[in-house]
């Protein structure tokens, strides 16, 4: 929208071409979305708490989470507002990476919001039954992957790019669209899994967000691309905006969630992040990386999977608690100390991921 408008007012001054720059409006667009969730946080709290949207705690949970019983929930909103304001401001809207990245987005965010309204709202633990919540994700997903593969334009949109091999990549073809779905909607569930603790999840969102961003702004340029043997994906170096939005809505809301939180994201927040990371890493070809980068949300699916598998196999636990930050928790472990943890561990992830760009 302001891309627009400096675009006419160039014409009548030369100073305005400045915020035609993809660097500038990536600045910009964290700016934006950190001020809008820190000046709109406040209020939104307030009037969670006046509505009495709270955290409801599950019995069999650890006794340290006790607690956080009747802290306000739902604050994923706040994500969502501020990603969506910034990204619109800044973004060139034309770009149909934008408006893909949105719609699945806000699409899953409209799901966690349905499943948080009937939890907290109307009361019912069950929330959207698990076979609802399914469905409409792979609505989305799988509409997502369709509409990304007909408009497909140069054969690097449907590349599978193996991290750390020069250029070996695999030819998906149609079998693009089931990796499309599976990565955003896996990626959506698993920082879903993730969302346990006081910033647990958003940190290491945050951080693979950014390193997104960067892989944006190198797809999307011909020059770096070229130089770094990776795919060259015109109009991808857009999504660089979202990705600082993304970064900034995060570091907005982690400012009340850090522990001990204020307010919890919910499903609507958490779903639609991880949708929002998985989409990305489709467009700019780097799904195998986001694995990488995102080994904490890896780590939190596979030990649920674990759990149930050997429970019904076994009728034994493997872990105390599952998600494994559960476990921790029960072995001792104070809060601070696992988050803080998972966020080192990311940082070490992401770092191998961007290093996948010279690696090879």
């Amino acid at each position: 929208m302001l891309l627009m408008l400096s675009e006419y007012l160039s014409q009548f001054h030369s100073g305005f071409t400045v915020f035609q720059y993809l660097t500038l409006r990536s600045i910009l667009g964290v700016m934006t979305a950190l001020g809008i969730a820190l000046i709109v946080g406040p209020t939104m709290i307030r009037h969670l708490s006046f509505k009495q949207i709270g955290q409801v705690v599950r019995d069999d949970g650890p006794e340290s989470h006790l607690s956080k019983a009747g802290t306000p929930t739902m604050g994923g909103a706040l994500i969502l507002v501020a990603i969506a304001v910034s990204t619109l401001l800044w973004a060139d809207l034309s770009n149909k990476y934008i408006w893909v990245v949105l719609v699945v987005t806000l699409g899953f965010g409209i799901i966690g919001f349905v499943d948080d309204y009937i939890k907290l709202v109307r009361q019912d633990p069950k929330g959207l039954l698990s076979r609802y919540k399914y469905f409409w994700q792979s609505v989305v997903g799988a509409g997502a992957a369709v509409f990304l593969f007909m408009t497909v334009s140069m054969p690097s949109e449907t590349q599978l790019i193996i991290p750390f091999f020069k250029n070996v990549v695999i030819p998906m073809g149609a079998w693009y669209m089931l990796l499309t779905y599976l990565v955003i909607v896996g990626t959506s569930n698993a920082v879903n899994l993730t969302d346990g603790l006081d910033g647990l999840a958003i940190m290491p969102t945050v951080m693979v967000a950014a390193a997104l961003g960067l892989f944006s702004y190198l797809t999307g340029h011909v020059e770096f691309a070229r130089y770094l043997s990776i795919p060259y994906i015109p109009g991808a170096g857009e999504l660089t905006i979202f990705c600082a939005a993304m970064v900034g809505a995060g570091l907005g809301f982690l400012w009340f969630n850090t522990y001990p939180a204020q307010v919890f994201m919910g499903d609507i927040g958490a779903l639609a992040l991880g949708a929002a990371l998985g989409t990305v890493a489709v467009l700019v070809r780097q799904e195998l990386v986001l694995l990488i980068m995102g080994g904490v949300f890896v780590m939190e699916t596979l030990s649920v999977v674990v759990q149930v598998g050997s429970y019904k196999l076994r009728g034994k636990r493997v872990f105390l608690m599952a998600p494994i930050h559960h476990h921790y928790e029960l072995k001792g472990w104070p809060e601070p100390r696992i988050i803080v943890r998972f966020w080192i561990i990311t940082v070490f992830l992401v770092l191998v991921g961007l290093a996948s760009l010279k690696i090879r």
